[in-house]
């Protein structure tokens, strides 16, 4: 396990000692960091540790993990991550682009990136014990928990508006998880697993919310980081890399490692990360372009 020494608030800055579930700030309700000891994972691990690794799942990073080994050999909380990175040499060309590389994240267990947070969050609800795992969900942020708790015989509860589709629901029914219909809006099944949570011991995983979630969504970065081989260029132009952008958590996930690997002395250029947001749900976009840190929630449209 990565050495794990407490949270600092992305607003204040105030520091807190790890012990206790802590989801955010007590002070200002900012969200939290997940903080590391940078100089003890040195002293135990070097890129060529994990370059050696022979797993093939994002626990290849345990080291730089806040989490012990879940277990779960042989199950899809140990086929969440190292994904494919493809060069796609027609659409580079057509695009005037002398490099492209394109990860593909619906290689995971259930489609998405969102298993890599739950594959975290199952360790973590493990580690300290925790009965249940809850979170709030339209669909693919709780396939990824049902399916994550499935492989290890976790038991989650999911909150979804009842407009979700009925595909998604039926995948969570599937994979075993208790869902509770909520007749309202995610945010108001985003609410529902807060005060469920605090009501019953639950542990929460939702995403924004929860820290652990960027840490899970970090070991985006440290692939991209092994898969192109940054560790052995130094000087290069900063590498480019897009990510598409709803509530924040994955962008703030893959700086948060790359952040970690400049910390630790194995990525010299950091890269330069580019958000790209729909013009009808623009939220954050919007905050960026008023260099504000107070978003203001939109009506979304999309056919997403």
């Amino acid at each position: 396990m990565g050495d794990f020494i407490g949270y600092r608030c992305s607003l204040c800055g105030k520091e807190f000692l790890p012990q206790g579930v802590t989801y955010t700030c007590p002070q200002d309700g900012g969200n939290l960091d997940v903080v590391l000891d940078i100089s003890g994972i040195k002293q135990h691990t070097q890129p060529k540790n994990i370059f050696s690794s022979q797993e093939a799942s994002l626990w290849r990073y345990l080291p730089l993990l806040p989490v012990t080994d879940p277990g779960g050999l042989g199950t899809p909380l140990r086929a969440a991550g190292w994904t494919p990175v493809f060069q796609p040499q027609v659409l580079a060309q057509k695009l005037g682009l002398q490099s492209l590389w394109v990860k593909d994240e619906s290689r995971n267990p259930t489609a998405s990136f969102k298993d890599r947070a739950s594959a975290l969050l199952v360790g973590r609800a493990r580690n300290i014990g925790a009965q249940v795992v809850v979170t709030a969900s339209t669909g693919n942020a709780g396939a990824a928990l049902a399916g994550m708790a499935a492989a290890v015989g976790q038991q989650a509860v999911i909150f979804a508006p009842h407009t979700a589709p009925p595909a998604k629901i039926a995948q969570l029914l599937v994979f075993g998880a208790q869902v509770l219909l909520v007749d309202g809006t995610y945010d108001d099944a985003f609410d529902l697993t807060i005060q469920a949570a605090e009501a019953f011991g639950w542990y929460c995983r939702n995403t924004g919310y929860n820290p652990f979630t960027a840490e899970g969504k970090k070991t985006g970065a440290f692939e991209i980081w092994e898969q192109l081989g940054m560790a052995q260029k130094e000087g290069d132009n900063p590498l480019c890399v897009f990510v598409s952008v709803g509530d924040g958590n994955i962008i703030s996930g893959l700086h948060k490692g790359f952040k970690d690997l400049q910390k630790l002395g194995w990525l010299e250029t950091m890269p330069r990360l580019f958000g790209v947001q729909s013009e009808l749900s623009s939220a954050i976009a919007n905050a960026y372009e008023a260099k504000t840190e107070k978003i203001t929630p939109v009506a979304s449209t999309t056919l997403a």
